[in-house]
């Protein structure tokens, strides 16, 4: 068992490692920053709602109300950078980062990431394959598995459905929550009948003197604007099989990133809407062998980043350590251009970025 001189050593050893991997990127001409640790819990939530209290440790202050501990470093930078940064940029930073581990008690809720981050409009797939290289080039020798996704072709290709603007908006809220979005794609398209208190409640003559006494924080005006909604959707036409079976074959792609492409171009001639986000990738496929990766053998799958990278809205990409399932990414990141409009309060500029985890790279060295 640790002694707690074994522990302070190990933590000590983990904080020179960040400290390594940040003066890597710093010699690129990133520019070192260091956000606070607390963080205004109010951005986040908005942000994300709710469930990010079940993931980030929350506390209160009398005068800046409620605060997070640091569960990221990226909403931070981008704040930063939208207010106060010159274009382009390039940003670098270790530190701690805070998160609850109710789902995995084994894994530890307080640890070092290492960061790079590019702001820059010049041209993003070279963006793209600068993290990306650059990211891999830090990890060192150790035998890791590369994988990498493109939420931008998913929210494309809802976008390219043949359905209602609100059956659209609630499949997009919920591309990074798959069980969600399955039950709702598979009510849109008919294939589940309505739950039974819904459908007493839309076939109801006047609902609302139906329902029980109004308790809630909704007022009747509201109550009543979502039941015209929900009666909107019930009228709405489902979703063609056609269309369905186009959204699968996408979410099914898993191979080597040329024959993903491939795979790719063959969807889009039914579902044009893809063809730009699929442009997209193939320019990052270029720039990325330019950078000397080779992508022959790199894995893509298009569902990749749908559980955990909630801000990331284009490319997604995780370094994973081989044979140890148990273990998270050693590695990830992707772009996140929406965040920076989010934040930009009227300005945006595309931006991507990764993190290193310094422990789990000691962890895999002592290993070997």
């Amino acid at each position: 068992m640790p002694t707690p001189a074994d522990r302070t050593a190990a933590r000590s050893a983990i904080r020179d490692e960040a400290t390594r991997l940040r003066t890597l990127f710093e010699a690129t001409g990133a520019q070192v920053v260091d956000p606070p640790v607390l963080q205004p819990a109010d951005t986040l939530l908005d942000l994300y709602g709710e469930d990010i209290r079940a993931r980030a440790y929350v506390t209160s202050d009398a005068l800046r109300g409620e605060q997070m501990l640091r569960p990221d470093f990226t909403v931070p930078v981008v704040q930063m950078h939208m207010a106060h940064g010159a274009e382009p940029a390039r940003y670098t930073y270790a530190g701690e980062v805070f998160r609850r581990q109710e789902s995995f008690p084994d894994r530890a809720n307080e640890y070092f990431q290492t960061g790079y981050e590019v702001f820059d409009r010049t041209d993003p797939a070279a963006a793209d394959a600068e993290v990306f290289a650059e990211i891999r080039a830090a990890l060192g020798d150790l035998p890791l598995r590369a994988a990498m996704g493109d939420i931008g072709i998913l929210t494309a290709a809802v976008d390219g459905l043949q359905t209602t603007p609100a059956r659209k908006a609630a499949l997009r809220r919920h591309i990074w929550r798959p069980r969600r979005f399955r039950a709702l794609l598979d009510r849109y398209a008919g294939r589940v009948p309505v739950p039974e208190t819904r459908s007493a409640l839309l076939a109801s003559a006047d609902p609302l003197a139906d329902c029980a006494p109004v308790i809630g924080l909704r007022d009747r005006d509201e109550i009543a604007a979502r039941i015209a909604r929900l009666r909107d959707d019930a009228a709405a036409p489902p979703i063609s099989e056609n269309d369905v079976a186009l959204l699968d074959a996408i979410l099914s792609v898993r191979e080597t990133l040329p024959f993903a492409l491939e795979h790719l171009r063959d969807i889009s001639v039914d579902l044009p809407a893809i063809a730009p986000a699929v442009d997209r990738l193939e320019a990052r496929a270029r720039a990325l062998s330019a950078r000397g990766i080779d992508i022959e053998t790199l894995e893509f799958e298009a569902s990749y980043g749908r559980t955990s990278m909630e801000y990331y809205d284009g490319f997604v990409f995780g370094f994973y350590a081989e044979g140890r399932s148990d273990l998270p990414p050693v590695a990830t990141g992707g772009r996140y251009d929406a965040l920076t409009r989010v934040l930009g309060q009227g300005a945006e500029i595309p931006a991507v970025g990764g993190v290193i985890r310094p422990g789990l790279l000691l962890e895999l060295r002592a290993a070997r």
